[in-house]
């Protein structure tokens, strides 16, 4: 059985354990229509110890300035999610659409800075040449898989946020660190994976 079809199975079980739905508990009740729409490609390398590539974005951005990412961003209109999640990549890493095998969307997530994100996950090929967005991406790097998805990787955080204390999980791999809606989303794909 390839990876992709692993993950299919794996993703495609009905589960009832409890996933994070959003950085803030407020958040998760927030209509979706106040919120802006975006996708993110989770794209997991197909390689005997597969791994997920990541970005680390630029200082200068507006917004999430030096933050760990999936390539992503928001849906156009007219756009589905994984439209805008393998645009998104490309635009971001030059990853070609073409080559993803797209496993399909998985749970959304809720980020505090208003944005309701629908993760896309899909297969690459190994040592695909990512080239980095200068404007938005310092560099693209990738994480083992198996090391994201060990929960005892994954580390209580907090820190203020709109006069409040904000709780997150963070996953510290070598000199980056992976938090907020990130690390949450992967800790959704650890638990879905783990139920399977």
């Amino acid at each position: 059985m390839t990876l992709a079809d692993r993950l299919r199975h794996a993703l495609d079980r009905v589960h009832d354990g409890a996933l994070l739905a959003a950085d803030m508990a407020e958040m998760a009740g927030q209509p979706a229509d106040a919120m802006v729409s975006a996708a993110v490609l989770i794209a997991v390398t197909d390689r005997p110890g597969p791994g997920i590539i990541l970005t680390q974005r630029t200082e200068t951005l507006r917004r999430h300035a030096g933050q760990v990412a999936f390539p992503g961003g928001r849906i156009d209109p007219g756009e589905t999610a994984v439209e805008a999640a393998l645009r998104e990549a490309e635009e971001e890493i030059a990853l070609p659409p073409d080559r993803v095998d797209l496993i399909g969307p998985v749970d959304r997530y809720r980020t505090a800075t208003g944005f309701d994100v629908t993760p896309i996950v899909g297969v690459i090929p190994p040592d695909l040449p990512l080239i980095p967005a200068e404007a938005e991406v310092a560099s693209v790097f990738e994480v083992p898989l198996s090391f994201l998805l060990d929960t005892r990787n994954h580390r209580p955080g907090s820190a203020v946020f709109r006069g409040a204390e904000r709780r997150f999980i963070e996953i510290p791999w070598q000199d980056r660190r992976i938090w907020g809606a990130t690390a949450a989303m992967l800790v959704n794909l650890s638990r879905r994976l783990q139920w399977a």
